[in-house]
C-alpha cells in the first residue's frame, strides 16, 4: 500500500503549502538507509495463542496505566490471517492502554545501540488519541520507557502505520513497543514489524583544515555590534534582535538614551531601534506569533552610596519582527527586575522573581494572556508568594508542570535543595535533591538536553557573586522521567585558559567558569563556551561539546578569541552556526566585537537540503512531509533563542521521527504534546548520518487559533514522569515583597558610578590590604581615579582624598 501524506480531517492548516524556502549545497547521494526483512517480532500478527491459562496471545502483554476503563480483547476482525488485538477505552481520566510486546528475552527483539530500526503496524481507530510508543532495556536499569515516535490518524478502514526510531541508545539491547490508545475510542491492530534499517554512510571528507574539521572555528566579523546589549533574541524571519536599553550605562540612563539593534546576517548589517524604556535587564519570551514579549527592565540604578538598590520597571512590550517596531502592552503588576520568562504549552507566559520598583525582592507569579494580549489581574493568578531570585531558569516539563533547575542570578540558591519542581495547577513546591554546591550556581547554565522528549536538563558551572569564589567545574544531569527524579552528578566542565590580568594561564584544579553560554546544535550536541572564573572579571577561554548520548564532553574546541563574561550571549542561527555577543566586565567597559563559530560538522563536506516544505503552518499530532536532496538520518525543530545572564530556559530540541517515503521524500511525525513544542516559529532542521545540518527552515507550530473556528486540539499524550516527589514545601504566607540586599548585584557602590562594580569581595587569592585590592583593580583595567561616595568600607583610599587608589 503506498504511503500518502496524513493530516488530521480536522487540522488542516489555514494557510496553502510552501516551496523550499533556502537553497542548500548539492551531494552525490549516497544510497538511501531502508528496512527490510527479516521481522525481528515473534507472532507479529497475534495468530499464536499463550500458553494455557493465559488472556493474550503469545509475546503480547495488557500493558498501561491510569485512570481509565479498558478492555482488550483478541478478535476475528484481521487484516491478515485469523485474529487481530482490539483495545477499546470507554472512559478516562488519565493514563492509556496498549497491547505491548512481552518485556522478556524470549519476545523482545535484540537491537543494536547506535542503529536504527522501522517500525510498522496496521490499525483501525475510532480515535485520534493513538500514539506509537516504545520501550527500551537497559543493561544497567532494566526496562524504561524510551519515546512515542507517532500520532497515526483516525481510520475506518485498515491502514499502515510506519516510522523510524531514533538511534538505538547505548546500553540498550532490547526494545519493545505498542500502539498506545490514551483516549475514549477502540483502536485495532495487526501485522506488527520491527526491522533493522541498513546501510553504512560514507564517511565525511573534511573540508577545512585538520584543526577546523576537529575543533571547528571562529571568526571575529568586522561589522560591530552597534549598542552596549544585555539580551539577545532569534527572530522568526532569522535576524537577531539585540537589546540594550541603558546598557548597564548609567550616563544613557540619565540621558535617556535607550537602544536596540536588529543584526540581519544576509548581509552583516545592523540597525539601531528606537526603544521606549530602559530594557536592561529585563525578561523576554517569542509569542506564538513570533512577536517578542519583553517585560520590565530597569526603573533605577542605584543610588552612590548603595543604600538604594537596582529598581524593576512594570513595563511590558512586544516587539513585531516585521515592522521591527515595540508596541506597549498592558503594565505587570509590579516590577521585575531580572524576570524569568517561560512560554506554557497554551502559549501564555509566566514569569516570577526579580526585584520591585523599591529594590525589594519581588514574591508575585505574574502571567500573560496569549489570547486575550495582556498581563491577568494577580488574582487572576496563582500565587505561592515565593521568592525565586533573579532569573530564575523555570523549564517547562512534559505535564505543564515547571522544573526550576537551581540556575539563577546573584548570590545563593533558593532555601531547601535548591531545585524544585512547581505544579501551578496544584499551587505546591516540591525540592528534587541532588544539585552540588547549590549555593555556587549563580550564573550557572541549564538546558533542557536534547531531544525534548527525553526530559533530561543539564546544569553547568556557576559561583556566586557575593562570596566570590573561584567559579566551579559542577555539572550535574536529572531525568525527569523518574518517579523520584533527583540530579546525579555529571563530568566535569572542561578547563581552558584564564586570563587574570597577567595573561592566559591553564586552568587548574577545581577551577570552571560562570556567566557560561549553552547552546543546542542541530546534531543534537550542547556547545558550552565563554565564562568567567569570577564574579565579572577572569575570562576563561575554553569551549567544548557535551553529547547527551554517552553523557560525555568533547574538549579543546576552538575559543572564541573575545572574551565573554558577564552580560554575554551565544546563539544557534539558522544556519548552523553559533553568533556570540556582549562582554561588560566590573570595569564598566563593553566589547562591541561579534564573533561567529563554525562547527566541525560544517567542515565534514557538502550538508544536506530540505528541497521542500510542503506546509509551514504545522499543528500538533500531525504528519508534515518535505523533500531532501540525499538520504537524512534525522529531523528536529530547535526554538530560536531567547538569552541573557546565561539563561534561556524556553531552548529545546524537539525530535521528529521519520518515516521514510523513498530516497527523496520524508515524513516528519510531529508531537502531540505541546508542553514539548510550546506553540511558535521553530527552526527545522534535516541531518544526516555524519551529523551535517541542512540550512533551518523555518516553521510555526500551532494549535486551534491557527485554523477554523471549531477545530479541536489533540489529547497530548503525557506520562506519569516525576510522579512520587516528596511532600511540597509549605508556602509562605501572602507577603508584598522579600528583603533584598541592596548589594544584590556583588558591587560595592561605595566607589566609582553604579556602571563600575568594585566587588563586595574580592577574589580570596587577593590580600585584605590597600595596595593588593588596588592591584588587582588596576590589572582588570579599572578606572585610575574611583570617587569614593560617603564612607570607605574597602580602605582603598587611605590618603583622605576622597578618590580610591590614587
Amino acid at each position: 500500500m503506498e504511503r500518502k501524506i496524513r493530516r488530521r480531517a480536522r487540522w488542516r492548516a489555514a494557510l496553502p503549502a510552501v516551496g523550499a524556502m533556502i537553497a542548500g549545497l548539492l551531494l552525490t547521494a549516497p544510497q538511501q538507509a531502508t528496512a527490510g526483512p527479516p521481522n525481528l517480532l515473534t507472532n507479529p500478527g497475534f495468530e499464536t495463542a499463550g500458553p494455557a491459562g493465559a488472556d493474550m496471545p503469545s509475546c503480547w502483554s495488557k500493558s498501561g496505566w491510569g485512570d481509565n476503563d479498558f478492555t482488550f480483547a483478541t478478535v476475528a476482525d484481521a487484516h491478515s490471517g485469523t485474529k487481530a488485538m482490539k483495545v477499546s477505552l470507554t472512559r478516562r481520566a488519565d493514563g492509556d492502554r496498549k497491547a505491548l510486546v512481552t518485556e522478556n528475552g524470549t519476545c523482545a527483539p535484540t537491537v543494536v545501540p547506535g542503529r536504527q530500526y522501522d517500525l510498522s503496524a496496521w490499525y483501525k481507530s475510532n480515535t485520534p488519541d493513538v500514539s506509537v510508543t516504545v520501550f527500551r532495556h537497559d543493561t544497567t536499569a532494566g526496562w524504561q520507557y524510551w519515546t512515542d515516535l507517532q500520532n497515526p490518524p483516525v481510520s475506518a478502514a485498515w491502514a499502515r502505520t510506519a516510522v523510524r526510531t531514533p538511534a538505538v541508545p547505548p546500553g540498550t539491547d532490547r526494545i519493545v513497543w505498542g500502539l498506545s490508545v490514551y483516549g475514549v475510542g477502540t483502536l485495532t491492530t495487526d501485522d506488527y514489524a520491527l526491522e533493522e534499517v541498513g546501510v553504512t554512510p560514507p564517511q565525511p571528507t573534511c573540508t577545512g583544515t585538520a584543526t577546523e574539521c576537529a575543533k571547528g572555528a571562529w571568526q571575529v566579523i568586522a561589522a560591530k555590534n552597534p549598542v552596549r546589549s544585555m539580551h539577545a533574541v532569534v527572530l522568526k524571519n532569522g535576524k537577531v534582535l539585540l537589546i540594550a536599553g541603558s546598557g548597564n550605562d548609567i550616563a544613557q540612563f540619565n540621558a535617556g538614551t535607550f537602544t536596540s539593534a536588529v543584526y540581519d546576517p544576509a548581509n552583516g548589517s545592523f540597525k539601531t531601534i528606537p526603544t521606549p524604556v530602559d530594557m536592561f535587564c529585563s525578561g523576554h519570551v517569542q509569542l506564538a506569533d513570533g512577536r517578542v514579549l519583553v517585560m520590565s527592565g530597569n526603573k533605577g540604578y542605584p543610588s552612590a552610596d548603595g543604600t538604594i538598590g537596582y529598581q524593576g520597571l512594570k513595563d511590558s512590550y512586544t516587539f513585531d519582527p516585521a515592522t521591527e517596531k515595540y508596541t506597549k502592552t498592558n503594565d505587570m503588576n509590579g516590577g521585575h527586575w531580572y524576570p524569568s520568562a517561560t512560554v506554557l504549552g497554551n502559549g501564555d507566559v509566566i514569569t516570577f522573581g526579580g526585584l520591585k520598583e523599591d529594590s525589594t525582592g519581588n514574591v508575585t507569579a505574574e502571567k500573560f494572556s496569549a489570547a486575550q494580549n495582556k498581563w491577568l489581574p494577580m488574582n487572576e493568578v496563582n500565587q505561592t508568594w515565593s521568592y525565586w531570585g533573579l532569573y530564575p531558569s523555570m523549564i517547562l516539563m512534559q505535564d505543564g508542570r515547571l522544573f526550576y533547575s537551581g540556575s539563577h542570578t546573584f548570590g545563593n540558591g533558593t532555601q531547601g535543595t535548591g531545585s524544585s519542581v512547581y505544579d501551578y495547577a496544584a499551587n505546591t513546591i516540591t525540592d528534587v535533591p541532588g544539585l552540588r554546591n547549590k549555593d555556587q550556581r549563580d550564573e550557572s547554565a541549564s538546558v533542557l538536553l536534547p531531544p525534548a522528549q527525553d526530559q533530561r536538563v543539564l546544569t553547568i558551572g556557576g559561583g556566586n557573586n557575593e562570596s566570590n569564589p573561584a567559579a566551579n567545574r559542577l555539572t550535574d544531569i536529572i531525568d525527569l522521567k523518574q518517579p523520584s527524579p533527583a540530579y546525579t552528578a555529571g563530568p566535569d566542565l572542561p578547563q581552558g585558559q584564564v586570563d587574570q590580568g597577567a595573561g592566559k594561564r591553564p586552568q587548574t584544579g577545581a577551577e570552571g567558569k560562570m556567566y557560561v553560554s549553552a547552546v543546542l546544535l542541530p546534531d543534537g550536541k550542547v556547545l558550552e563556551t565563554g565564562g568567567a572564573l569570577h564574579d565579572r572579571a577572569d575570562p576563561v577561554y575554553e569551549a567544548s561539546f557535551f553529547d547527551p548520548v554517552t553523557n560525555t564532553y568533547q574538549p579543546g574546541l576552538a575559543t572564541d578569541p573575545i572574551p565573554r563574561t558577564y552580560h554575554s550571549a551565544s546563539f544557534l542561527m539558522p544556519d548552523g552556526r553559533v553568533m556570540s555577543v556582549g562582554d561588560n566586565p566590573g570595569n564598566g567597559t563593553y566589547n562591541n566585537n561579534v564573533s561567529i563559530y563554525t562547527p566541525p560538522y560544517l567542515f565534514k563536506g557538502a550538508r544536506p537540503q530540505i528541497t521542500s516544505v510542503i506546509d509551514n503552518q504545522w499543528v500538533y499530532g500531525d504528519t508534515q512531509r518535505i523533500t531532501v536532496n540525499r538520504a537524512v538520518a534525522k529531523a528536529e525543530l530547535i526554538r530560536p533563542a531567547a538569552v541573557t545572564h546565561s539563561s534561556d530556559p524556553n531552548q529545546r530540541f524537539v525530535d521528529l521521527p521519520l518515516t521514510v517515503v523513498n530516497g527523496t521524500t520524508v515524513d516528519l511525525n510531529v508531537t502531540s504534546n505541546p508542553n514539548l513544542a510550546p506553540p511558535g516559529w521553530y527552526m527545522l532542521f534535516a541531518v544526516d548520518a555524519n551529523g551535517i545540518p541542512s540550512i533551518a527552515q523555518w516553521v510555526h507550530l500551532g494549535g486551534p487559533s491557527a485554523l477554523a473556528a471549531d477545530a479541536e486540539p489533540p489529547t497530548a499524550h503525557e506520562h506519569t514522569f516525576a510522579a512520587e516527589l516528596a511532600a511540597p514545601k509549605r508556602n509562605p504566607a501572602q507577603r508584598d515583597s522579600a528583603p533584598v540586599a541592596p548589594s544584590v548585584a556583588g558591587c560595592d557602590r561605595h566607589y566609582g558610578t553604579a556602571n563600575v562594580c568594585v566587588p563586595t569581595r574580592f577574589p580570596a587569592e587577593v590580600k585584605a590590604t590597600a595596595k593588593a585590592r588596588c592591584d588587582w583593580l588596576a590589572a582588570h583595567a579599572y578606572p585610575a581615579r574611583l570617587k569614593v561616595n560617603g564612607s570607605d568600607p574597602l580602605r582603598l583610599d587611605p590618603d583622605g582624598d576622597g578618590y580610591a587608589c590614587t
